[in-house]
């Protein structure tokens, strides 16, 4: 099974709507029509759909997704409005994926860049992962560590130790995929009885500077998204990029 992950396009209402450095309603355009070539079963949005919050811009987004030929799902991220979201395509909390369960996860706290789960949404998580064993993919929008770029961490998942002490109770996790960072990112979380890959991803938008102390724009980077082959009992990930 092939699995895409696409996530912070930052639409706005108008489709011209600049970004800091390029169009972001042309840039998420051109990456649905890279992803539709790489034939896959899924496509996940991992959060920040929109920039300006407004009923337009997903309006926009659905209007794309809709091309693929397959599946797609989307959960919030800090910039966007579930309420919103939901009166255009649905929100979903997991997905079956035949050998494997996704669990989407909304980290997003109202009025704030910085992500929470908290005790009820970490409860409800370890009780979707109690009640299926398959391995299991977990998507959020906030990264649940430390990325090496000391802005973005101070704005990352804020209980990231809680978020990993359920996981360390259900080793049938075995990737972790986050938004947020608008960067590539590969690393391992080594738990007691498990090791969880943990993956970031580029932004369909403007690309941020990996390892950069203050907010910084990468412009040599192009936008991209992550491909996700999932087998039986393992998977291959990597970054494809697109020429704007």
């Amino acid at each position: 099974m092939r699995l895409v992950q696409i996530t912070d396009a930052h639409l706005h209402a108008d489709p011209q709507g600049r970004s800091r450095a390029g169009l972001p309603w042309r840039q998420f355009r051109t990456v649905i029509e890279s992803v539709i070539a790489e034939r896959p079963d899924v496509v996940v949005v991992s959060g920040d759909v929109s920039q300006d919050a407004t009923s337009a811009s997903y309006s926009l987004a659905k209007q794309t997704l809709s091309t693929l030929p397959c599946p797609w799902f989307w959960l919030p991220g800090n910039h966007d409005q579930p309420e919103l979201m939901k009166a255009v395509h649905p929100l979903h909390d997991d997905v079956d994926l035949e050998h494997w369960h996704m669990v989407l996860l909304d980290t997003r706290v109202e009025g704030r860049e910085e992500g929470e789960l908290g005790p009820q949404r970490l409860a409800a998580f370890a009780e979707c992962l109690e009640q299926d064993s398959r391995r299991t993919l977990v998507v959020l929008h906030h990264p649940p560590v430390e990325v090496g770029s000391a802005w973005m961490d101070r704005i990352g998942l804020q209980d990231r130790e809680a978020f990993w002490q359920v996981l360390s109770a259900y080793p049938q996790v075995k990737l972790v995929l986050f938004g947020h960072a608008h960067q590539a990112f590969a690393r391992y979380r080594v738990l007691d009885h498990s090791h969880v890959g943990v993956y970031g991803c580029p932004a369909t938008a403007d690309q941020f500077l990996a390892g950069a102390e203050n907010f910084a724009l990468d412009q040599a980077a192009r936008p991209g998204y992550r491909i996700v082959d999932l087998r039986d009992g393992d998977w291959l990930t990597w970054i494809e990029r697109v020429d704007i």
